[in-house]
């Protein structure tokens, strides 16, 4: 049995039953014998029911995998009916519980080895506070909330663009086909905002796309794209996108900038490049100047080390302020893309 979780991998081929083989076939009474599924959606159902309390991300991608697999057999196997099908692959692809199985442990070995090694536990509250710099989800929070102003213009413009468009021609005939088209798109884009995430900020996200059962006729299937709450979690997502993004990209560049500066005016004054004075400027009038005003930013040599003790400060709990983001904002994300079923 070789279901790999987040692969799409097809196990070796099963023995081919021979032409014309009927409702009788051996195969298709051992698999009632064994209580095996009848049909492809009922085999997806126990599936689905087998992985109850799994990651919604995993069952998504089981769900694609199992349904593609057990397709293409039945592409190459014209003659041959569901039950028989699924009874010969049992052997090679696995029963509903079996396929579970593997896919959780698989899930695990997967995101084990995929996940950065953890730095030893610090007991000491300092400790907890500048271990932050340590972990590798940190700089991919941070780089998340830097590249989220980029990512969220382009989603707000995407949705906005796209619905005014099909919305304002679905009064002529070309304008239902451009809002299946466009409603396709945004799941493609939920699949790459997916990706990012999981990358970036650590969730679990499906690295396959939406189920949908293929035997049903197309018009139920479109009108179940429209009926699908993650269609419009989706849409929601990624308009939201742009008043976060830039939120994110706000605090992240503020708050890097303020630390870093409150870290280098110091060493500046220091090493003689900087005299430690803001000029705040002088009032005119009638020709005549008044005195210009200064603001000493450091003001004696024992004020550079306070400057620089309060910059780096500042700069770790920037760091903690990215993680805490980066987590809030995946769990966001997992609710409106995946768990909307």
């Amino acid at each position: 049995m070789n279901a790999i979780a987040g692969t799409a991998h097809y196990p070796p081929e099963a023995d081919s039953a021979p032409a014309g083989a009927q409702a009788s076939d051996p195969a298709a009474a051992a698999s009632a014998a064994a209580g095996l599924p009848n049909s492809i959606p009922e085999y997806l159902q126990r599936l689905r029911q087998a992985l109850h309390g799994a990651d919604p991300a995993l069952i998504q991608d089981a769900l694609y995998d199992a349904e593609e697999y057990l397709r293409a057999e039945m592409a190459e196997n014209p003659q041959r009916s569901e039950a028989q099908i699924i009874a010969s692959v049992a052997g090679s692809y696995g029963a509903p519980d079996e396929v579970a199985e593997i896919y959780r442990d698989t899930e695990v070995k997967v995101q084990t080895a995929l996940r950065p090694p953890r730095p030893a536990p610090r007991r000491s509250w300092l400790g907890r506070f500048f271990g932050v710099a340590l972990e590798p989800r940190t700089y991919g929070a941070l780089f998340y909330m830097l590249l989220s102003l980029a990512t969220g213009t382009f989603y707000f413009t995407w949705v906005v663009t796209g619905a005014s468009v099909s919305a304002s021609l679905l009064i002529l005939i070309v304008g239902l086909p451009l809002l299946i088209l466009f409603l396709g798109s945004v799941r493609v884009l939920a699949l790459v905002e997916g990706r990012l995430v999981e990358t970036m900020l650590g969730e679990r996200m499906p690295r396959r796309p939406l189920y949908s059962d293929r035997e049903r006729p197309w018009l139920e299937r479109i009108k179940e794209m429209f009926t699908d709450p993650r269609t419009w979690g989706t849409l929601l997502y990624l308009l939201l996108m742009l008043p976060l993004g830039t939120a994110y990209f706000s605090v992240a560049v503020t708050a890097l900038a303020l630390s870093l500066s409150l870290i280098f005016a110091p060493i500046a004054v220091w090493l003689g490049y900087f005299d430690g004075m803001i000029d705040l400027g002088s009032s005119c009038a009638d020709g005549a100047c008044s005195n210009i005003t200064y603001w000493r930013v450091v003001p004696d040599v024992l004020a550079w080390p306070l400057s620089l003790l309060i910059g780096i400060v500042l700069l770790f709990a920037t760091l903690h302020l990215a993680r805490g983001i980066g987590y809030l904002h995946a769990q966001l994300a997992k609710a409106l893309l995946v768990r909307w079923s």
